[in-house]
């Protein structure tokens, strides 16, 4: 896989629980690809990116690792972004 929807990786890396939540949040214009805001839940992903995501008590800064062609367990979500946000 080349690239991954931006709602699809927030999804699989779990940044929420639903698909509808990470699309809602793409949607909102709060989150970054490579420091662009974005507002379309169809925008690409690409191994390399670096994206920025409001959390709930955070901002998640993440540089993307790998991309997932499903959803797998938490402790396999987090291998695929690596998290700059506490550097």
């Amino acid at each position: 896989m080349e690239h991954q929807r931006l709602d699809l990786f927030l999804w699989t890396a779990r940044f929420a629980s639903q698909r509808a939540q990470c699309a809602a949040l793409a949607a909102s214009g709060l989150v970054r690809i490579n420091r662009m805001a974005t507002d379309k839940p169809h925008a690409r992903v690409r191994i390399g990116d670096v994206l920025t995501v409001p959390l709930r008590s955070r901002v998640a800064v993440v540089r993307v690792l790998r991309l997932a062609e499903r959803r797998g367990p938490p402790a396999s979500a987090r291998d695929l972004y690596e998290d700059l946000s506490a550097e």
